[in-house]
């Protein structure tokens, strides 16, 4: 007998089904962070689409709580904390490149000794 994926509800309300969203939004959000060092970008992206899919699904929750599990309701706000870290994570890491590629050029950062040129010029010394 296959056993469902659903669990039964103890307030005699029926069964409650996990959150359509609530793997994806973790899975996103915790992608988020290694990947904000790809010039920030990507964490961004990942971290963005995680807290959107993550607010969706807590509507969904407070529309009808007794439908969803607890559960991935709880990975629901795992997921949107985890992907605010990684917002903030890969906008602090933009930022930062943003800045690199004004000041020291974008030649400058694939080259260290063009780097160490760049800032003696900059800093002196």
């Amino acid at each position: 007998m296959q056993q469902d994926p659903t669990t039964f509800n103890q307030g005699g309300m029926g069964f409650q089904q996990p959150l359509p969203n609530a793997t994806i939004v973790l899975i996103l959000s915790i992608l988020s962070i290694p990947t904000c060092c790809c010039y920030g970008i990507v964490g961004l992206g990942l971290g963005i689409t995680a807290l959107i899919l993550a607010n969706k699904d807590k509507a969904l929750y407070e529309m009808n709580p007794n439908m969803y599990t607890p559960s991935s309701y709880s990975n629901i706000n795992t997921g949107r904390i985890i992907a605010i870290i990684g917002i903030v994570l890969g906008s602090i890491y933009l930022l930062l490149s943003i800045f690199m590629i004004l000041a020291f050029g974008f030649d400058a950062l694939s080259d260290p000794t063009l780097m160490q040129e760049r800032m003696r010029d900059i800093f002196g010394s």
